[in-house]
């Protein structure tokens, strides 16, 4: 399955130092690590939520991947907002697991922000 996920500067650093081939390590503060079904969704989380937080360095990102089907099977579908909002949640502690059912490597496919 094709997700998406809104990061800002310092998580896209991250994940370039991974060879794009994995997500970093959550915060303290950060329960879950959300990946999401579609690109809009992505799109508006970068550009009105990520552009604006300092933590993200003013820049949104939107990232594209490939996870094998039968892991997300093991998650449920969470809409949160409008019918287009739908996010997998996954805890935290399992996000290393996560990564190691990435197919491919991580794209960064839209830019939003401070050139």
């Amino acid at each position: 399955m094709v997700l998406y996920r809104p990061v800002g500067e310092r998580e896209k650093v991250l994940i370039e130092e991974s060879g794009y081939r994995a997500f970093p390590p959550r915060l303290p503060t950060q329960p879950i690590f959300y990946p999401v079904l579609y690109k809009r969704y992505a799109q508006e989380i970068a550009r009105r939520w990520n552009t604006k937080d300092k933590n993200s360095g003013y820049k949104g990102y939107v990232t594209r991947f490939e996870v094998e089907d039968s892991y997300l099977s093991l998650y449920e579908v969470h809409t949160v907002g409008d019918v287009y909002h739908q996010e997998y949640w996954i805890p935290a502690e399992e996000l290393s697991e996560f990564n190691r059912h990435i197919i491919g490597k991580i794209e960064i496919i839209e830019e939003f922000g401070n050139s």
